[in-house]
This record gives C-alpha cells, sequence and structure tokens, in this order.
C-alpha cells in the first residue's frame, strides 16, 4: 500500500517537473523582446507590407478575417495582433521579432492610416 503512494507521488512529481520545464522552454524560445513602441509606424510603408507578404495568401476575401484593405487589417487588428504574438500566424510562415513588434505597436497606437 505505501510502495503504491510513493509511485503516484513519484510519478505525479515527475509530471509536475517535466510539464513546467516544457512551458519555459517554449516561452524563452518564442519569447518577442519587449521594445519601445514607435507613435509614428506607417500603415502603408511597414504594415501592410508585413501583411501582404506574410497574410493576404489566405486572408484574401475567402477566409475571415479579409486582410487585403486598411479597413480589413484595422477593424481586426487586436486579432491580428493577438495571432502574431502567440505566433499561431501566419500558418507555415514566420515573423521576425521586428514584424512582431511593428504590428503590436501600430494596434496600440490606435491602428492608425498613415
Amino acid at each position: 500500500m505505501k510502495n503504491k503512494k510513493y509511485i503516484r507521488t513519484l510519478i505525479l512529481l515527475i509530471s509536475c517537473v517535466a510539464f513546467s520545464s516544457c512551458e519555459s522552454y517554449v516561452e524563452e524560445q518564442y519569447a518577442t523582446p519587449m521594445q519601445e513602441c514607435d507613435p509614428d509606424i506607417s500603415f502603408a510603408n511597414m504594415i501592410k507590407p508585413i501583411i501582404d507578404n506574410n497574410c493576404v495568401s489566405c486572408h484574401n476575401g475567402s477566409q475571415f478575417p479579409d486582410l487585403r484593405t486598411y479597413q480589413g487589417v484595422s477593424v481586426n487588428s487586436e486579432i491580428v495582433k493577438e495571432q502574431v504574438i502567440n505566433r499561431t500566424m501566419p500558418i507555415g510562415g514566420v515573423l521576425s521579432n521586428e514584424e512582431i513588434n511593428l504590428i503590436k505597436c501600430w494596434v496600440e497606437n490606435g491602428s492608425l492610416n498613415n
């Protein structure tokens, strides 16, 4: 009886350590460094090229959200920001930390059409 209790406790402890170490590794590997946001990020010159090169091949009106225009991107800017920060988008592609920070800052600065 004591032996079974010991084995269960040991398995639980090993599982906890394994899962917590994996989670920490993932967070460290994909962490986006915090940078100060530039309030003058241009949608046309900086954000639109990232979206066109990485998102519009799928999000071209056939899949939600439609990201072909400023209106489509700005209305869905929080979704776009969340997906790129979490690195769930773009599927099959990778954005650089700089591109992710540009999108994050643009959204946090009000998703302006500048």
